[in-house]
């Protein structure tokens, strides 16, 4: 079926062609996707800002919220036919899958229920004035969303968008987007009328750049790359279009001697293995305290070992790589670590019976890693921890905030002024303390600093990054 969706009716590529989508599993082509340019995002803004101009922008915030809490229920109406989707798409553990869709209708309840809750302001002023300070929509957004959470990340960025009012263009993963695509028949299912939504597949430096190119939008957000990150805020600024960036991580997991061990090793685990490490939040760096550090990485070494990979419907701890480039990428950071003789700790195992073929890639623990080895300061996107010792709390800070990237952190520490201290020290935009999130809830604003990006998203901070506003002042006299 054609894959574009545009003014509410499914459409081919104007040109014609196709691209396909192939399984991580075995790397065989199993559908194929409308390969979208500019003609087709063309369409799409003009749409969209049809859609502005008519029934979506005259619709009251209640009204939103309703077609956006119905769509929430439709989602977890399909939820076992969208997991399924989601898994045979990215490769991802059936149990993973599931999750992730509802946690795609827990956006739209969330924000649902926000719509009609944005207030403005009464500004005190002159005799004789009313000043007013109102939160309108951008206008048309563009979103253009990764391969790795491709059904969380429709909802991450676009609930916010819509409850606000904006009509949005998704430019999805060419890698994966089959579970975007049917949650976006849901939406106009669930009465989003047409325009408000609409999709460009395609690939990033055609579709996507057109679409961050575009004189036609009011705001972009972007997940993915700091590289490509660079060229979307580059792109959107010759038109003066302001963006919200997620750039990825290189988060670390900061253990300290007085810290529960038993409580912490299974959170730490999951966190650098949980879709295979495809995770921008992902715990990439654990951080040892240097009295702990043996017993501790001993740990989790134990822990690795008896971490599983397969294929989704085996449903274990890690699926496959989503493609082969990326793949790659990860066993050449694997390689390369092993080569320039940094200690190889523990490694997960692969089931049995799997393609050969398949990106599967088993968990690997490396330490004690060298502060200046890549394998410490850049970000893999794959089931691979670098475990380092630190000496005390200044050395734990200056390690954990010696990367480029600050998207978030984890702290293991029973001393509540550590706790304090640790918090707000550490350059990132979450902090979890004896816990870890992995980007936390819809509730949490998550966002980046320093080369992790800029801009927030979840919680109402998303809903403001999603408006603007207007001051309105009226002489009554």
């Amino acid at each position: 079926m054609p894959t574009i969706l545009i003014d509410g009716q499914w459409r081919s590529a104007v040109n014609g062609q196709t691209i396909a989508v192939l399984n991580p599993c075995d790397g065989k082509p199993f559908t194929t996707i409308d390969r979208g340019t500019q003609a087709d995002i063309d369409l799409a803004v003009e749409a969209a800002q049809r859609a502005l101009d008519g029934a979506w922008g005259r619709m009251t915030a209640t009204e939103r919220g309703r077609i956006m809490i119905r769509f929430g229920e439709l989602i977890l109406k399909h939820a076992e036919e969208i997991a399924q989707i989601e898994a045979r798409d990215t490769g991802k553990p059936m149990t993973v899958a599931r999750n992730d869709i509802i946690a795609v209708a827990r956006y739209f309840e969330f924000y649902g229920g926000a719509a009609d809750k944005v207030h403005g302001q009464q500004i005190p002023y002159m005799n004789g004035y009313n000043v007013q300070v109102v939160r309108v929509p951008h206008g048309v957004t563009a979103h253009i969303i990764p391969w790795n959470y491709p059904a969380q990340m429709f909802g991450r960025t676009l609930a916010p968008a819509l409850a606000m009012g904006n009509a949005a263009v998704l430019k999805p993963s060419e890698d994966a987007c089959l579970s975007g695509l049917r949650l976006a028949e849901l939406a106009m299912e669930a009465g989003l009328p047409p325009g408000a939504l609409n999709v460009v597949t395609g690939y990033g430096h055609e579709a996507g750049a057109a679409l961050t190119a575009h004189t036609g939008i009011n705001f972009a957000t972007f997940t993915g790359s700091p590289e490509v990150g660079v060229m979307v805020q580059e792109s959107t600024a010759k038109n003066s279009v302001p963006c919200v960036l997620e750039l990825g991580g290189k988060s670390p997991q900061i253990v300290f001697n007085d810290a529960d061990l038993d409580k912490a090793l299974p959170i730490i685990v999951k966190a650098i293995t949980q879709n295979a490490g495809q995770t921008c939040s992902a715990g990439s760096r654990l951080l040892v305290q240097k009295d702990i550090y043996e017993k501790f990485t001993g740990m989790v070494a134990e822990a690795f070992k008896k971490v599983k990979v397969g294929a989704p419907e085996m449903d274990l701890d890690c699926g496959p790589i989503v493609n082969k480039k990326q793949f790659e990428r990860v066993n050449g950071f694997i390689e390369e670590s092993i080569a320039t003789g940094v200690p190889l700790l523990a490694r997960g195992a692969l089931a049995e019976g799997l393609s050969k073929d398949g990106y599967y890639v088993a968990p690997a623990l490396f330490g004690a890693v060298p502060r200046d080895h890549k394998l410490a300061c850049k970000e893999v996107f794959g089931p691979v921890l670098a475990a380092m010792p630190f000496d005390d709390e200044e050395d734990a800070v200056r390690l954990a905030n010696a990367t480029e990237f600050g998207l978030v952190s984890g702290v293991w520490t029973e001393n509540g002024g550590r706790q304090q201290r640790m918090a707000q020290r550490l350059h990132t935009g979450q902090v979890f303390i004896n816990c870890y999130g992995a980007g936390g809830g819809v509730e949490l604003p998550f966002g980046g600093m320093k080369r992790s990006g800029h801009g927030r998203e979840k919680g109402f901070l998303a809903l403001e990054e999603m408006s603007t506003t207007k001051t309105v002042v009226l002489h009554h006299g």
